[in-house]
């Protein structure tokens, strides 16, 4: 989870930042970059960039992530939107009993048939 100032120069150079992410030493297995931008302690807009796929629309594992960097580091609440390319998620780290919880819309994007 990479926080930043503005999420335009970051598309700007998206292409290229991700797969240097992606695939630096650090990380043997290779690792999932999420970017995001913080517009209030309750609403952040995040771009991923998921290992082996590139950019994708939503990451829901990736916005929870978001959600508990943001709160162990001070930026967030543990109820927060998170904007992504295909739209909303609420996440709630929830205090009481310490899960994450993901609500959001589900839409089929893609059909086809593999032989």
């Amino acid at each position: 989870v990479v926080f930043i100032d503005d999420m335009d120069e970051i598309l700007a150079t998206f292409h290229e930042l991700g797969p240097i992410c992606e695939r630096h030493d650090m990380f043997p297995e290779r690792v999932n970059t999420e970017f995001v931008q913080v517009y209030s302690r309750g609403h952040v807009r995040m771009v991923v960039w998921e290992r082996g796929a590139g950019p994708t629309m939503a990451c829901g594992t990736g916005a929870c992530a978001v959600v508990v960097a943001g709160v162990l580091n001070g930026k967030l609440d543990r109820q927060c939107t998170v904007t992504l390319p295909g739209g909303d998620l609420c996440i709630d780290w929830n205090e009481s009993d310490d899960i994450v919880y993901m609500t959001g819309p589900a839409r089929k994007i893609f059909e086809g048939i593999i032989s």
